[in-house]
């Protein structure tokens, strides 16, 4: 059988995977093994903040309304959702805050029509 050299094939392959790894600290940038185990940690830390993103934008939406509704005298947070669902008003919360921040005059409207 012939012989097979694989110098350049797994040169190349640390190469790449190194590459990925760019700016880590201590052996995680510079030696295999490390590298590809702080890649498959920083995959799962990905995915999970990607689903954590989801929840933290829906609190900022939650805290804004809270404030443009004290601010207005208006009932707090969960009456004001709890009225919107009575009305059966469909509007969910990233457009309830983008309408408090950008356009008062509608985020009154609304108000108006829960009560």
């Amino acid at each position: 059988m012939p012989r097979v050299k694989r110098g350049t094939i797994k040169a190349k392959r640390r190469r790449n995977l190194l590459s990925q790894v760019k700016g880590y600290q201590f052996g995680r940038s510079t030696k295999k093994r490390q590298a590809r185990e702080a890649i498959f940690h920083a995959g799962n830390h990905a995915f999970a903040h990607r689903r954590d993103k989801k929840n933290d934008y829906r609190r900022l939406w939650q805290v804004q309304i809270n404030a443009y509704l004290r601010e207005l005298g208006a009932p707090s947070y969960s009456k004001f959702m709890g009225l919107l669902k009575k009305k059966e008003i469909g509007v969910n919360r990233k457009m309830l805050a983008l309408l408090a921040r950008e356009n008062p005059e509608a985020f009154q409207a609304i108000i108006e029509k829960t009560k």
